[in-house]
């Protein structure tokens, strides 16, 4: 048996899964490859986890311009806008905010502290291979942040034999984005990808009306180089650096005195304005990172049934941002070391032993000023704050053939930043069973506990987008504590034109013990931080998943999840939690033509209501109708469509989302006056942007000798 040392990660993370529909082709090589063929989403059978696995033809369904529009076929993962303003998403797993969601990159946890808000945006969905969604508590290894599930992501690899892969592509609404990707191999032992990334838009749009933009202005520069080394004595070193930087200016766009737009300017803003003067109300935000990782991997002995790796990442993200009179500039320092030894004792034993730590350092200068009846109101902190933590733990898997797997991880951890009187020390058990009693039928079950520190105002950036006052704990650094546990059975069923049908229920449910809660509800002018404190909050969430290819190149998934979310909120008691979606279903269907000439994908997604806020009850539209009736959002739909051609080394596509043009109404509460307690742009549950038609084209170059 040989095992890559530097694959001493979590099973459901191992397998890359990047062949499919839109994968290599004989006609680009002067030697025959076999093609296989397979769905862009599908439930992975051989995993210990529920994991869900978007390959790389999931990655070219839609335009996935970036990691937070590759979900758009996956009712696992909701993805929504955290505001109207700045354009950050957030995605949903769980029922819960992705901040509960350990994101991976190639096993490195990273979209941490700062650069969780918009880090969706700075994974361009085509530097992808494939994308694994893991449900439950996962492996102890990586670390004990995970509450709801992990994310991980494989980049295209060193070893590639593309030595230049461009593709490009424009929105109707003027965004651009252009990814250049180039494997090389430098000999046997020496290999390298380089990532290049750029994207923005060109032209404000104001599409509702209401004076503010609904995408901010934007220009972001990604570059990213990673490199392979093997020796011949099979140890492996892996290592890499990335830059980013990205601008973002949105908001109010206003009319000027010759007719020209008026933007957002930070220097002059103020809260009372000279009367006939032009000063609107915006964000401006300028993030920065530079990242950095290592990976040795290194046999003990000539099988390499024992080896040991490191993993280790750096990561530095700067963050200047400006919300009309409120002034939050940070930046982090964040580090991360996890050390692993692997035994393989034989086909059905092996354990994992390791130590692993992460080290947050945050500096932040934060003000802000609101307007209250008695006059401007200033809340203002600054300085530093170290988050760390410290972990032992071990994890033993024992494996009965394909019949029956028993992974049980334990991880002790001390934490340097609890409330006082607390305990620093910290046990996380987790306990993962999978069952095949015949082959047709996949039995899982999975539970155990996580542990992360909240960062509340950067974990709700939409709060800066209000003109309400933060009163609390909005300063603190909480050690949120949650039990998370469910199963998963799945029947592949005979019938089809492959032997990948199935039909697939899971169930989870996830148990805070401790929580930071952000509280909308006890005053409508104000924004309330607080400890949940023993209090109750809880989330249900049921799936239901079916995948068929009725005949040949013809496959149709459609998946379905209910979500049932419950808090205990100050002085309310146990009430449904706001702004959390109850239900969403999603139909994806996609042919291609013999050779795979022609491709047609099409999605439909059908996305339930969810209680808004208690002061957005009585909002009423411009004629008077309440716009929320009996305190829900409306049920709607969203449809996607695409079309691509393949040509020699090229494909050309041709799409648009959106295609029922439902945008939310009144996205922004109290736009007219947007230095009132009343003015709140946070509060987002549905589309930003109408009908987007876009076209693109890829290109590879392959490796001929």
């Amino acid at each position: 048996m040989v095992v890559c040392a530097l694959c001493v990660i979590p099973s459901w993370a191992q397998e890359i899964d990047t062949t499919g529909i839109y994968g290599e082709r004989a006609d680009s090589l002067d030697a025959a490859i076999f093609v296989s063929r397979q769905a862009g989403n599908y439930l992975s059978k051989g995993k210990e986890l529920r994991t869900e696995v978007i390959s790389a033809a999931g990655l070219c369904k839609m335009a996935c311009c970036n990691l937070a529009e590759s979900f758009e076929n996956s009712a696992s993962v909701t993805v929504g806008y955290s505001d109207a303003v700045t354009g950050a998403r957030q995605i949903r797993l769980l029922g819960l905010s992705g901040i509960y969601t350990q994101m991976l990159d190639e096993t490195r946890p990273v979209m941490r502290g700062l650069a969780a808000p918009f880090g969706l945006s700075y994974v361009p969905g085509q530097w992808l291979e494939s994308i694994q969604i893991a449900k439950g508590s996962s492996s102890v290894l990586n670390g004990v942040e995970c509450l709801t599930g992990q994310i991980n992501m494989e980049h295209r690899k060193p070893t590639d034999e593309k030595p230049l892969f461009i593709n490009a592509a424009v929105m109707s609404d003027t965004k651009m984005d252009l990814n250049v990707a180039s494997s090389l191999q430098m000999g046997y032992k020496w290999s390298t990808v380089i990532l290049g990334h750029v994207s923005g838009n060109i032209a404000p749009h104001d599409m509702d009306g209401d004076g503010f933009l609904d995408e901010p202005k934007q220009l972001q520069f990604n570059l990213s180089n990673r490199w392979l080394y093997q020796a011949d004595n099979g140890v492996q070193v892996r290592f890499g650096v990335r830059a980013i930087q990205d601008s973002r200016l949105g908001g109010q766009m206003l009319t000027g005195e010759n007719g020209e737009h008026v933007f957002y300017d930070r220097k002059t803003y103020s809260l009372t304005p000279a009367p006939g003067t032009v000063d609107p109300w915006g964000s401006d935000i300028m993030n920065r990172s530079m990242n950095a990782y290592l990976k040795v991997g290194v046999p003990l002995n000539e099988d390499n049934s024992q080896n040991i790796a490191l993993v280790s990442d750096y990561n530095f993200q700067n963050m200047d941002s400006y919300f009309g009179s409120t002034q939050y500039l940070a930046n982090q320092h964040s580090a991360y070391a996890n050390l692993l030894y692997q035994n393989v004792i034989n086909d059905s034993h092996k354990f994992t032993l390791g130590l692993n730590g992460t080290f947050d350092r945050f500096n932040e200068d934060f003000r802000r000023a609101v307007w209250r009846s008695t006059g401007a109101e200033v809340a203002e902190f600054n300085g530093p704050t170290d988050l760390a933590n410290a972990g032992v733990f071990g994890e033993y898997t024992y494996s009965y053939g394909d019949v029956l797997s028993v992974i049980a991880g334990l991880r002790a951890d001390w934490f340097n930043h609890v409330s006082q009187d607390a305990s620093k020390f910290r046990v996380s058990p987790r306990l993962t069973l999978k069952y095949m009693p015949v082959d047709e039928i996949v039995i899982r079950a999975n539970g155990g506990r996580g542990l992360r520190y909240s960062t509340p105002l950067v974990d709700n950036i939409g709060v800066f987008s209000t003109g309400k006052q933060y009163i609390g704990a909005y300063n603190d650094h909480i050690l949120e504590d949650a039990w998370t546990f469910g199963g998963n059975i799945t029947y592949y069923m005979p019938f089809g034109a492959s032997s990948s049908t199935y039909l697939s229920f899971d169930y989870f449910r996830t148990q805070f013990t401790q929580q930071m809660v952000v509280d909308y509800e006890m005053d409508p002018t104000q924004i309330c931080f607080y400890a949940l404190n023993g209090d109750r909050s809880y989330t249900d969430n049921y799936q239901l998943d079916f995948s068929v290819n009725p005949v040949e190149r013809f496959n149709i998934t459609a998946t379905f999840r209910y979500t049932n979310a419950k808090i205990e909120l100050a002085g309310r008691g146990l009430v449904e939690k706001p702004m959390t979606s109850r239900f969403k279903g999603v139909l994806n269907m996609q042919y291609a033509t013999n050779l795979n000439k022609w491709i047609f994908d099409f999605t439909a997604s059908l996305n339930g209501s969810c209680r808004v806020y208690d002061f957005m009850a009585n909002l009423v539209d411009d004629e008077g109708r309440l716009i929320y009736e009996n305190g829900r959002t409306p049920v709607y739909p969203l449809l996607y469509a695409q079309v691509t051609r393949r040509f020699k080394g090229w494909d050309v596509y041709v799409g648009a989302e959106n295609l029922t043009n439902f945008r939310q109404k009144n996205a922004i509460i109290g736009a007219a006056n947007p230095r009132q307690p009343s003015f709140d742009a946070s509060c987002i549950w549905g589309p930003l942007m109408g009908i987007k038609a876009h076209i693109g084209f890829r290109f590879t170059l392959w490796k001929t000798a």
